[in-house]
């Protein structure tokens, strides 16, 4: 065999995968191996060029509605359907593993995780991590949720669903389905109230998660909490 041939076999996306693990592959490798197939005259690799250049990112594609693909050549129902199924594929893998198992990984998996559940929401949803008094979680639940711009956001009802969990801490996320995840003074405000109202119970709020897409700001991080 061809020198060249060989080692064009060897650096295919399957082949790479098997060799040294998924984390090798970037993403338009990943994404070459789920689509399978290109499009007229264009190769499978060079489709998944095209896609990730034309959106941005993975994480905007996979949260594009059809009508986004209008005008997006090589994609029909067929494809746009696995684009879909990728995006919660991998949405119910992370809820599935618990966040539980990931809390015990440290704060980069409990941030994936909550990522992973608002990210693609097309409404404020504001979610509580409920933990014990060793960090270990309790349960995790989305509290209240709204519209593309607002949420409305009740300290009573946080601290009431704490008391009744006997949690000893929380921590807050919530999403900005407009994508920029830098908090507004009434997100700052806010979590000033849950903050006095969950010390008042003797309750710590160890960080507050605002989610865009690809980008994050940690409360924590930032030294606001």
């Amino acid at each position: 065999m061809d020198d060249s041939l060989r080692q064009d076999k060897a650096d295919m996306p399957r082949e790479k995968l098997l060799k040294f693990g998924a984390s090798s592959l970037s993403d338009v490798e990943l994404l070459a191996l789920f689509l399978r197939t290109g499009c007229r005259n264009t190769n499978v690799m060079a489709f998944a060029q095209n896609l990730l250049h034309q959106f941005g990112s993975i994480s905007r594609l996979l949260s594009a509605d059809y009508s986004q693909f209008k005008d997006v050549k090589g994609i029909g129902s067929a494809k746009y359907t696995q684009l879909n199924a990728i995006a919660e594929l991998a949405r119910r893998y992370y809820y599935s593993r618990g966040v539980e198992e990931l809390t015990l990984k440290g704060p980069d998996s409990v941030r994936d995780f909550i990522q992973s559940q608002l990210t693609t929401a097309e409404r404020e949803i504001f979610m509580v991590i409920f933990l014990d008094n060793q960090h270990r979680v309790i349960k995790h639940c989305p509290m209240f949720s709204g519209t593309l711009n607002h949420v409305e956001v009740h300290p009573r009802e946080i601290v009431r669903e704490a008391m009744k969990s006997n949690a000893a801490a929380l921590i807050l996320a919530h999403n900005h389905p407009s994508g920029r995840a830098e908090p507004s003074k009434a997100d700052r405000v806010i979590t000033e109230r849950i903050v006095k109202a969950c010390l008042f119970m003797e309750i710590r709020v160890l960080d507050h998660l605002v989610i865009g897409r690809g980008e994050y700001v940690s409360f924590a991080e930032r030294g606001w909490i």
